[in-house]
């Protein structure tokens, strides 16, 4: 199986379990949100580690009865924190696991240091990746931590370090030597691609010989700029929603925003493997998890024997805090109704179903003269929020930027004068330098099949109508048809392998037993996760796997955020 979270687990396991009896277990910056990705508080309990902690916290105690295991990345930050426990040790025996390849100067180091000879191991895990969920994984790269771009469309070295030590880690936990593909018109993705295929064969060992990819898997290095779209549009299913409303970092979602939750429920956890509703729901649209969350509670309200009208997801929630016992019956449901209800709230307040309306007409549709025209009547509405607006003008001026009558610079100075900050607006022609017409691949807006502009609703609950779901992304056609064997000299074309030798990427008959790994320099979205996921399980036949992965997981601000800190004017 490919099976990111996993794969992730295997080495948490073992983390947590090689060493029998009481033990710390001291992680790092980076290590600490990757292990609570995939595990609980109540696993390490069960594995008796019954301290975690920061191994750059200097204020510890002095606990020499325990066993120390430490699982840190080997970053000179982390190595150095690793050499000062060394130096004066503050417990029994330690485990030195680390998340990567470790260079042999680095092991000498904490040779020398271990004066106090307590080092009983050291060893590599491979846990160098973030696992969102079993088809997504991602890098962890932030503006703040490591910014992605150099200058213009080229890496930072600290972040290419980073995504070329990530990327070899999920390959070593999947046990996959991969064929390499690049999009053609990227250099960033033919940078990382030449990085990895010289990692590969310079641990030789580690990789399965110095030969050719397995000749089963494919690594498709995809660019962001080639389909800016995804990112800028407001996505209807639920992972999605809650990411872009609520903000999920590491699996969490912070609620002390939150008006009516529970005080004492300062954050939850969104988990796939603990909670079967998250699991089930994560790609439903908005209007049919109305429907399968009031279908949870009207069995509980059978139950009790309640006769309360249960129509809307206000009248969910108020049934939910009447009957408290149902809360600790089903507190994984009793948090989806309050989550359900806010991002309710949210979408109402927002008018999230006019701007998604106009989103996905200029992602799908060619109608210049009547897109002008709504684009106008949305910045002049005051009730829809500033990025809303700039996002509508972003995605009119890459579908109509080669447009004769094209009103982009107008609808910015519309921007400004109804109060847009400078910065806000500036991020039209941000996006622009990144992804305008000379620097993608492909013209993403020239879409075969045209889709009608008739209303697509999904009616699920009052109150909660979902708005089309038109646009796909570019990923996901592109997936479909290397699968089904369509357009094989194009995608040949457009997707070039690192190896001369290496066969096409599909054949007239479609994949067969091939396992595919894409990722996106400039971050996956989670419309595109679901995209795998769904053609994943319908290529399941074919015996072909799928898995998602890129720099970061990106919300449509993350994205915008990400291309101010570089592409400014």
């Amino acid at each position: 199986r490919m099976d990111i979270v996993k794969a992730a687990q295997y080495y948490t396991n073992r983390i947590a379990g090689d060493v029998s009896g009481m033990k710390v277990l001291l992680l790092d910056r980076e290590t600490t949100p990757i292990i609570s990705l995939v595990s609980t508080q109540s696993f390490l309990l069960s594995k008796e580690v019954y301290l975690v902690d920061r191994i750059e916290n200097r204020q510890r105690d002095v606990m020499r009865h325990l066993k120390c295991v430490c699982f840190v990345r080997p970053t000179d930050a982390s190595m150095q924190a690793l050499v000062d426990e060394l130096r004066s040790p503050r417990y029994g025996d330690y485990y030195i696991y680390v998340s990567n390849i470790l260079k042999k100067s680095m092991v000498e180091l904490l040779a020398e240091n271990d004066e106090s000879e307590v080092v009983r191991e050291v060893q590599e895990f491979y846990a160098d990746f973030y696992a969102a969920t079993p088809h997504l994984f991602h890098m962890g790269l932030t503006p703040a931590t490591h910014p992605l771009f150099g200058e213009g469309h080229s890496w930072n070295p600290g972040a290419l370090s980073r995504t070329v030590q990530g990327l070899g880690a999920v390959l070593l936990a999947l046990k996959r030597r991969p064929n390499i593909r690049y999009e053609r018109n990227s250099a960033m993705a033919l940078k990382l691609g030449q990085e990895l295929e010289y990692l590969m064969a310079h641990e030789g060992s580690l990789f399965g010989g110095r030969g050719q990819g397995d000749g089963q898997t494919q690594l498709l290095i995809l660019d962001r700029k080639n389909d800016p779209v995804t990112p800028l549009l407001t996505h209807w299913t639920y992972h999605a929603m809650l990411d872009e409303l609520l903000g999920v970092v590491h699996g969490r979602i912070d609620l002390s925003q939150v008006a009516d939750f529970r005080a004492e429920v300062k954050e939850v956890m969104l988990s796939q493997d603990q909670d079967s509703f998250f699991r089930q729901s994560q790609f439903l649209n908005f209007g049919d998890l109305g429907a399968s969350i009031k279908e949870f509670v009207d069995s509980y309200q059978s139950k009790t024997q309640s006769h309360d009208k249960i129509e809307s997801i206000s009248d969910m929630k108020r049934f939910v805090e009447a009957y408290p016992e149902f809360r600790k019956l089903s507190g994984n449901v009793s948090k989806h109704v309050t989550l359900i209800g806010e991002l309710s709230r949210l979408v109402s307040q927002r008018h999230l179903l006019a701007v998604s309306e106009l989103e996905q007409s200029l992602a799908c549709n060619e109608q210049h003269g009547a897109d002008v025209k709504a684009v106008r009547a949305l910045i002049g509405d005051a009730k829809i929020r500033a990025e809303n607006k700039v996002r509508c003008v972003v995605l009119y001026a890459l579908r109509y930027e080669r447009a004769p009558g094209n009103a982009t610079d107008e609808l910015k100075r519309q921007l400004s004068a109804s109060g847009v900050d400078a910065d806000m607006v500036a991020m039209v022609d941000v996006v622009l330098r990144y992804a305008g017409a000379r620097e993608r691949q492909s013209d993403i807006f020239q879409n075969e099949n045209i889709f009608s502009r008739g209303k697509n609703m999904f009616r699920g609950l009052q109150g909660t109508e979902n708005v089309y779901t038109q646009h796909t992304p570019a990923l996901g056609e592109m997936l479909e048809q290397l699968v089904r064997g369509r357009q094989g000299a194009h995608w040949q074309e457009r997707l070039p392998s690192l190896d001369p030798n290496a066969r096409p990427p599909s054949s007239e008959s479609g994949m067969f037993n091939q396992d595919i790994i894409v990722f996106v320099v400039g971050g996956a979205t989670l419309d595109e996760e679901r995209a795998v996921a769904q053609l994943g399980a319908r290529v399941a036949a074919q015996n072909v796997r799928i898995v998602l992965g890129g720099t970061s997981v990106h919300t449509s601000q993350s994205f915008l955020g990400e291309l101010a800190t570089t592409f400014f004017p």
